[in-house]
This record gives C-alpha cells, structure tokens and sequence, in this order.
C-alpha cells in the first residue's frame, strides 16, 4: 500500500487557488482511477482505490489534507504511522513556484524551497518522501508570491492545467510501481509544458 497525498487549502475560497493544483490531481487520480467514496479520516478527506501496474494492482490511500497547507504533515504523519508506511512510500503532489508553469519533476528528499506544506511534511515525516512538483512559475517579485499562489488560475491557464492533470493520473502506474523517473518522463510526454518567455510569466501574460 502506498499513500498518494494531494497538497491544499480547505473550502470553496481556495478550491482554484494555484496552491491547490495537489488537491486537483487528487481529484483527477480518484476520477481516473475510479476510487471509491470519499470520507472524513485522518484529519483529511481520504479516499481508497487500485492502480493497475506491471506488477500487479497497488493499493493506494488518497488523501487531501483539510489541516490547512502549512499543517499538511500533520494528517499525512497520522495516516503513515496508522498504517507503517515508509516515507518512500508516500507521493505528496504539490504547487512549485521554482517550475514555470506547466512543468513537472519528481524528486525524493531534500528541503522545502519554501512550500510550507512541504515543510510540514518535512516535520513529521523526514525528508525522504516523493514530491510530484507541478510547476505554477514564479510572479517575479517575492512580495507578489502569496498572491499568486492563493489567486486563481488564469482561464489561459486552462488547457496546460487540465493536461497536466490529466497526464499526472494517466502516467500514475509507473510512479505506484516506485519508477519515479518514467513516471516523470510520461507525465511530460503526454502533456508538455506550454513556452513562455519568462518574462511573460513574471507579468502573469499567460
């Protein structure tokens, strides 16, 4: 069993914030993948489901924190210890402003680079959990971070969104079979990021 952990913000005001595009892979993966009912556990809105690999069907516990994102490790770290999860065995996807928009890397350990869900995480995991980091890029002022992680995607935005996601849950198999690099790989063969110059995404022209 593995646990996959979507990363965001609680209630209506922040469903299409872009600090919530781990909630919205989330959703995508449970659709995808036809879990079952969502119910209240762990501190988190959880659901149960198989993924189909090489190897063989992966259970996995769905989880969207509903801690707020700075306490995200709080509801993972319960789930992990309830179960003996390794941290290995834990997927956490999350919003990267240090990715343009549209891009998408997994990596395993490391710092937070300032995503206070990571950190959370961080605290009550260890470093050594997967991160699937989707790119939201960066406004290009530090003071402009904050309102551009909790304002909304851009209907421009739309199209990489949407393949993004959908590409995250298609690819799934190779990242519940613990193959982080081909996942990463598919993930960007089925949706490439869209170019933009960076400067066109340090003034939001999407």
């Amino acid at each position: 069993m593995i646990i996959i952990a979507g990363l965001g913000n609680p209630g209506a005001k922040y469903e299409k914030n872009r600090h919530n595009i781990g909630f919205m892979a989330a959703d995508e993966i449970a659709r995808r993948w036809r879990f079952g009912p969502e119910r209240a556990k762990f501190q988190s809105i959880v659901s149960e489901g198989l993924v189909d690999t090489a190897d063989g069907p992966v259970k996995v516990l769905l989880m969207k924190p509903q801690t707020y994102m700075n306490e995200s490790g709080r509801a993972v770290g319960e789930a992990a210890r309830f179960y003996k999860i390794k941290p290995s065995e834990i997927i956490v996807f999350h919003d990267e402003i240090d990715l343009a928009p549209g891009r998408f890397r997994m990596k395993t350990g490391g710092g937070a680079a300032g995503q206070n869900g990571v950190r959370s995480l961080i605290s009550h995991l260890g470093p050594d959990f997967r991160r699937a980091r989707m790119g939201i890029g960066h406004p290009g002022e530090k003071e402009m971070v904050m309102p551009h992680v909790l304002g909304d995607f851009h209907k421009a935005e739309q199209p990489w969104l949407d393949a993004l996601l959908q590409a995250c849950a298609d690819a799934l198999p190779f990242a519940a079979a613990g193959d982080d690099e081909r996942y990463q790989g598919e993930v960007m063969r089925l949706a490439p990021a869209p170019k933009f110059s960076p400067r066109q995404a340090a003034r939001g022209e999407l």
